[in-house]
């Protein structure tokens, strides 16, 4: 008898910078969230399609959660816990070296609090190869102690260590049903998003400090051509004329840069030629604009203090 199909969805959640989107990226086999050193890098809750045997694992890959200043962040904040609410799993990733901080302690709390009864919580901590087998075990047994979760997972996104046997344990707690996507799907944004989150991740590596979250890109218009390349136009938003002046660099030289490497990824990805046109635009109130905020896929209104 032929095992049944299962489908779902499983939300990873955690702190900024945890290594949410590295584990969304290793357990889809494909760059579909973008990895900065940054914090708050993940806007969108993208969602990377993978299969483990007969079982579809669609990962909600949600913002990091942390204490919100801005109406974007409060954007950010609400979309995180509201892809924890709508899923069929939850992962929690902590980093090793940093165990039980305060910030992971107040998603335990909120998650006893908010959590439906009887939705299976995993624990997955991550960067093992920081800390000795001893501090591990040792964070293991505290962390639940705080909250039950349903099992515990000893990983390394970044390596891959024992991402297996979280994907095989995932796909055992979906329920069964169809699957939502085609079997060779990774991911269900709009390939002009996937687009534009690659060039900003870009500019976030290129650029410091609190520059990149007075940013976003939008792919403006996209055009596949006779000859199978594509050309891709994308305008770079920015709050200030100074940052304008940042992201061009000198004689146009770091826009340059940015755009030769984010072309470079693109190309990789859709594997065929990109020919890729970025314009840098100031619009000083883009963080308040509501368009804004669904180009990214999240709720303009979910802002509101």
């Amino acid at each position: 008898m032929t095992e049944p199909t299962r489908a779902g969805f499983v939300a990873l959640i955690g702190e900024p910078n945890a290594g949410k989107s590295t584990l969304l990226n290793r357990m889809v086999g494909a760059k579909v969230s973008i990895v900065t050193h940054k914090v708050q890098t993940t806007r969108a809750r993208i969602r990377g399609v993978c299969m483990e045997g007969r079982a579809q694992i669609v990962f909600v890959d949600t913002p990091g959660i942390f204490r919100p200043r801005r109406r974007l962040d409060r954007s950010m904040v609400k979309a995180a816990w509201g892809g924890a609410a709508d899923a069929d799993v939850v992962v929690l990733l902590i980093e090793a070296h940093r165990g039980l901080t305060e910030g992971t302690q107040a998603i335990i709390d909120r998650m006893r609090d908010e959590m439906p009864r009887g939705k299976p919580v995993a624990l997955a901590i991550n960067k093992i190869d920081r800390v000795k087998a001893e501090v591990l075990l040792a964070l293991a047994q505290k962390m639940n102690e705080a909250f039950p979760f349903a099992e515990t997972f000893m990983i390394s996104a970044e390596k891959g260590y024992g991402v297996d046997k979280l994907r095989q344990w995932l796909a055992g707690q979906l329920p069964e049903g169809e699957w939502y996507y085609p079997e060779d799907q990774i991911a269900d944004l709009p390939m002009r998003m996937i687009a534009a989150e690659m060039t900003r991740e870009k500019l976030t590596l290129r650029l410091h400090e609190e520059l990149p979250y007075q940013l976003t890109v939008e792919t403006e218009k996209w055009e596949d051509k006779p000859d199978g390349s594509t050309r891709i136009d994308q305008i770079v938003y920015v709050a200030r004329d100074g940052h304008k002046g940042i992201v061009l660099g000198n004689g146009g030289e770091t826009i340059k840069a940015i755009g030769t490497a984010a072309r470079a990824e693109i190309s990789t990805f859709l594997d065929r030629k990109v020919h890729l046109f970025l314009q840098v635009k100031v619009r000083e109130n883009w963080l308040e604009e509501a368009e804004r905020y669904t180009e990214m896929g999240l709720d303009f209104k979910d802002g509101d203090a």
